[in-house]
């Protein structure tokens, strides 16, 4: 089968030993969690779920976070951080930066190196540079100045490159940062922070556009990258907001990362890497206080060639992890409003309504809460408006090969894209406009980038396909798939 993860890679990721947290530990609650019954329930997480919570714990969260200080302390923060509803806040330190190998892989981009190596703090174990096969390797060493240079003789791919580094590096923990990417200040300490948790393996930083900000797609990326995750922290979970990190930029846990990347994937390795430690029992952190910025694309051509490479990477994944990566998750009750909203009819507005109303009654008569109808009545209306924003995904992104063909044979259905085209754009030029207090992106060139982009990628995700001959990065999945690797 193509794309069937090689088993030594899975077998090397174990999971932690320890998962006991440390007394001091803060943590405070996710700003999307949501309190039911005078705080006796929670709604939210990655992906979102409901807790009842003990009249103990209820008395820890009053203030909306508490430190760790005894065994239902503990006991509690370890709950709420692996559910994602809630997130460490500090109150003990992390290692040191001593504790810390810079790992840099590098193909003959000598400026951009010596730009990352001229802002590295000082303090750090070691920087190791990996030399991917470098025309002028001469040009490679000097702009690495004292850090220890490790060479390919043949260029082998930026995983490659990352696995020599890991290997060679002695230290507890490895960051791995590409050349096209400058930390900013203080980026090391946030990172370093969440890794008092022994069962984390993995940290990510928030990446940001590197200055100057120019043109049009240069204002899209800052707001819109692919590799920026949003100003908010997260539990990294497949099928949540954050489901994936970057590689051009993480903290990793030698141990946990066994051998590192798969180097025969040119795309989505680092998503690979991810569910592979997810799926060993790791705890994955996205912490957006720590900021690396990034070299973006802004080459209309480059640019879109990438957006479709990603695509491309969700065949191997769907293929390697059961439903780690599928186009929509929906309950049958959100696949109800899906078709309906689709439907664009006066009646169906009516039916959405009724179909809501029924799945409300019936989850009602499961919930132990005060107000059971009220509490099932908002879970129902957030599942509702996270259908209509993925089936809003589906026309315009993920299906667009689908409604192009719709389009071509039928009026309604050019009104109906037309239609969520703009209204989807709108929407999230509107999410996204303050992202960067550096620019404000027009909502004109947003759409049209925006819509360039989910153009690319559906490309890339259908070619994929096509290639690895499978549907599975095309077919949706319901709520209660297991996620894990295959075999």
């Amino acid at each position: 089968m193509h794309g069937t993860a090689p088993p030594e890679l899975i077998a090397t990721h174990t999971g932690p030993g320890n998962t006991v947290l440390p007394d001091g530990l803060r943590v405070v609650l996710d700003r999307r969690t949501r309190r039911v019954d005078d705080g006796q329930v929670l709604l939210g997480g990655a992906p979102p779920r409901m807790l009842t919570l003990a009249p103990a714990a209820r008395a820890l969260l009053v203030d909306g976070g508490f430190a760790v200080t005894g065994a239902t302390s503990r006991a509690l923060a370890r709950r709420l951080l692996d559910v994602g509803i809630a997130h460490p806040a500090g109150g003990v330190g992390g290692p040191p930066p001593a504790d810390v190998t810079v790992v840099v892989p590098v193909k003959d981009r000598v400026d951009g190196l010596a730009r990352l190596v001229a802002a590295l703090p000082h303090g750090v174990g070691e920087v190791i540079v990996v030399d991917d096969g470098s025309a002028d390797p001469a040009a490679i060493r000097a702009a690495a100045g004292t850090a220890r240079v490790l060479r390919h003789e043949r260029s082998r791919g930026a995983s490659a490159a990352r696995n020599t580094g890991l290997r060679a590096a002695s230290t507890p923990l490895v960051a791995l940062l590409d050349s096209d990417v400058v930390p900013e200040a203080g980026w090391l300490e946030p990172l370093l922070e969440a890794f008092a948790d022994p069962a984390v393996g993995l940290v990510a930083p928030r990446i940001v556009a590197l200055a100057p900000v120019v043109g049009w797609l240069g204002r899209y990326e800052a707001v819109h990258s692919s590799l920026d995750l949003g100003p908010d922290p997260a539990l990294v979970v497949p099928r949540s907001r954050v489901a994936y990190v970057p590689s051009a930029a993480m903290l990793v846990r030698r141990d946990a990362a066994g051998d590192g990347f798969d180097e025969a994937m040119h795309v989505a390795e680092d998503v690979d890497l991810v569910l592979r430690l997810h799926a060993g029992g790791w705890r994955l952190r996205y912490v957006p206080t720590s900021r690396v910025a990034h070299d973006h694309r802004t080459t209309l051509g480059q640019w879109w060639w990438r957006k479709a490479q990603y695509g491309t990477g969700a065949a191997p994944l769907a293929l390697r992890f059961h439903g780690a990566v599928p186009p929509m998750v929906l309950s049958p009750t959100s696949a109800a409003v899906a078709v309906l909203a689709l439907v664009a009819r006066p009646w169906a507005v009516g039916a959405a309504a009724v179909v809501g109303g029924v799945a409300a009654e019936r989850l009602s008569r499961k919930l132990t809460v005060r107000r059971p109808r009220a509490t099932a009545a908002q879970l129902v209306g957030l599942g509702a408006l996270g259908a209509l924003s993925q089936t809003a995904d589906a026309v315009t992104r993920h299906y667009w090969p689908v409604s192009l063909a719709a389009c071509l044979v039928s009026r309604r259905a050019r009104r109906t894209v037309a239609a969520v085209a703009l209204a989807e754009g709108a929407v999230d030029w509107w999410r996204h406009r303050g992202r960067d207090e550096r620019v404000r992106p027009d909502p004109a060139t947003h759409l049209l980038a925006h819509r360039l982009d989910d153009l690319a990628y559906g490309a890339g995700l259908w070619w994929g396909a096509a290639a690895h001959r499978t549907t599975a990065p095309l077919r949706p999945t319901g709520p209660t798939v297991r996620v894990g690797p295959n075999g």
